[in-house]
């Protein structure tokens, strides 16, 4: 028997992917309706039980509030739930009769959901309910610190899943999380998709892993309140959004940006939304604790409410207190709190307009939340777009709480609790992820064109009409093969003539009975397809004796043309006439196979 807990742990990991991937044989075979009766099953599960959720998360982790962890598990169970339920993820999920395009839908197998220790229950929830909308199954591997309210979730969904038909071990989760274990189930054979959230070094991990992986960067929220803002609805929502769960959100808000002409109205409204402001001491204090000697957040201060942060720091707030306040002089490493703090804590800058607003905001940014979210506070659509187009931020909210925002409560953003930073943060999407990311799209596309008419500059055209014929529809497509096409002018199809009779050792060397091989099989080829006459060819041989009389009417005579090529078969098939060939006559591999019928030859 096992003792060591990190054998055990992988061994376990091991086991529950084999089985996910097992579950998945059955599950991939579901039609939509089955599997829309699945996750509306789970959805309701995780609705009735988002207060009990909450709690567990909070008296295991010690994070947040229960008030803002119920929010959080609703807006999985329910506003995610709205969202995907109409999205179609099995069989044909979009055709374009014009473009004749048909979409597929795949489902990407098993997903390893790696799941943080700030958001455990709503983040489970989130990551079951996409992963099963894609006909997909899961292993989920908890946060060591949440293991019980995560496998609490992913019990109790489990068990809504079956009630509604899903096959056994459709969903599974860790019990004994390990490191070494969550290496395993992000690298295992059978794994399809790693779907991270956590810190940078389990994002980083999932990406190094060899495997597809879906991970998010971390936030530093810079928020810009421009000065035509209302600025009490503006200050009035910045709280909000700092205060939700006590900032555990990635995409709470971390500093408030404002022009120096605002700062007494923007401090008076801080106040009167029991915010707390800071003294000089009190910030410093703050810092110390807040952010370690190596610039790391301490885990300590994670999510508590402001009064305990103040205490931990050495003063006293009132315990109405909503969030702690520090006015900012600079930003970067000289100034610990401009970082990301997972906190109830906010920065605030005054600056002295517009132009330095965009530029503080900008540089937030690239100190620890490139690509992720910022906000601004306008009534100035202009300002709002230029604001827009300079952050390198994939989620730009306007005029709400940032984690409200971010995650599709109070915008139209897609509801998620995943939220992708782009390239400009190494992460593969920039999107807020849903189950459209845990699917491929199989493309079934007819034909449409030949290929030299998908061309339209000059040059292709040229090229194409210098080569006397263009890259047609494929033999093995049943298209039109290359060969001297229409448009082509009479040197060039002798000049491609002649290089094939040359192959065949036809050329200048002939009998004399041909005076220039090329040119009579180009004149034979332009009649057949232009009803053009050939050019005469003398013939040096003396004229032949008449033939005696024959008392039957003589066979209509026939045409031989020198090339056939598919299109020459089908226009065939169509008029009901045969096409004559001889032993010269070039004869394209897919006109073969489909005139067998209609080609005749005639020696």
């Amino acid at each position: 028997m096992l003792r060591d807990k990190d054998l055990v742990s992988v061994q376990e990991a091991r086991a529950k992917v084999e089985k996910a991937w097992a579950a998945f044989q059955q599950y991939r075979k579901f039609s939509q309706e089955q599997v829309d009766a699945v996750v509306d099953r789970m959805a309701q599960a995780g609705r009735a039980n988002a207060e009990r959720l909450a709690r567990l998360a909070v008296e295991e982790t010690g994070y947040g509030n229960v008030k803002d962890k119920i929010a959080k598990n609703l807006l999985c169970s329910d506003t995610l739930h709205q969202a995907i339920r109409p999205l179609r993820t099995v069989g044909i999920v979009r055709e374009d009769p014009k473009l004749k395009i048909v979409e597929i839908a795949e489902p990407v197998g098993v997903v390893a959901a790696i799941l943080p220790t700030t958001n455990p229950t709503s983040t489970a929830l989130f990551k079951i309910l996409i992963a099963l909308k894609g006909r997909n199954t899961i292993v989920i591997s908890p946060h060591p610190r949440a293991v019980r309210c995560t496998c609490e979730t992913a019990a109790l969904l489990y068990q809504a899943a079956r009630e509604a038909g899903a096959p056994e071990d459709v969903i599974q989760c860790l019990e004994s999380p390990t490191l070494e274990a969550t290496q395993e189930i992000m690298k295992h054979r059978r794994t399809g998709v790693i779907l991270s959230t956590g810190g940078q070094g389990i994002v980083r991990a999932a990406y190094s892993s060899g495997k597809p992986a879906l991970g998010v960067g971390p936030g530093n929220v810079p928020v810009l309140l421009e000065r035509s803002a209302d600025v009490k609805e503006a200050v009035r929502m910045v709280v909000e959004g700092k205060s939700f769960d006590y900032g555990t959100v990635c995409s709470s808000e971390q500093s408030l940006v404002a022009e120096a002409s605002l700062e007494n109205q923007v401090l008076a409204e801080l106040k009167a939304n029991r915010a707390y402001l800071c003294d000089t001491a009190q910030c410093a204090a703050l810092a110390k604790l807040l952010v370690t000697p190596d610039f790391r957040i301490n885990p300590a201060c994670v999510g508590q409410a402001p009064t305990k942060i103040a205490e931990m720091a050495g003063f006293s707030v009132p315990p109405e207190t909503s969030i702690l306040v520090c006015r900012l002089e600079g930003m970067g490493k000289e100034h610990p709190l401009s970082v990301e703090k997972l906190s109830p804590v906010l920065s605030v800058f005054f600056l002295k307009d517009f132009e330095a607003q965009l530029q503080m905001c900008e540089n937030l940014l690239h100190f620890g939340g490139l690509g992720h979210t910022c906000v601004i506070y306008s009534r100035d659509d202009a300002r709002i777009r230029e604001y827009a187009l300079r952050m390198p931020a994939m989620r730009v909210l306007v005029n709400t709480p940032a984690p409200q925002g971010s995650v599709g409560i109070t915008t139209n953003v897609f509801p998620s609790m995943t939220l992708g930073c782009g390239a400009v943060a190494g992460n593969v999407t920039s999107d807020n992820i849903g189950p459209m990311n845990l699917i491929n799209l199989k493309r079934l596309a007819y034909w449409v064109r030949d290929a030299e008419t998908a061309f339209a500059s000059p040059e292709a055209k040229a090229y194409f009409a210098g080569q006397g014929s263009g890259a047609g529809r494929g033999s093995g497509a049943g298209g039109r093969e290359s060969g001297a096409g229409e448009g082509a002018s009479r040197p060039v199809i002798a000049a491609a003539v002649e290089r094939y009779l040359a192959s065949r050792g036809i050329g200048p060397g002939a009998p004399a009975t041909i005076a220039h091989p090329a040119t009579e099989v180009v004149d034979q080829f332009l009649s057949s397809r232009r009803g053009v006459a050939p050019s005469p060819t003398p013939d040096p041989r003396p004229p032949a004796p008449s033939p005696a009389p024959n008392p039957a009417p003589p066979a209509p005579p026939v045409q031989v043309v020198p090339f056939v090529s598919e299109a020459d078969v089908r226009d065939a098939l169509r008029d009901g006439k045969k096409i004559y060939i001889n032993s010269k006559t070039i004869v394209t591999p897919a006109a073969r196979d489909l005139g067998a019928d209609i080609i005749i030859k005639t020696d």
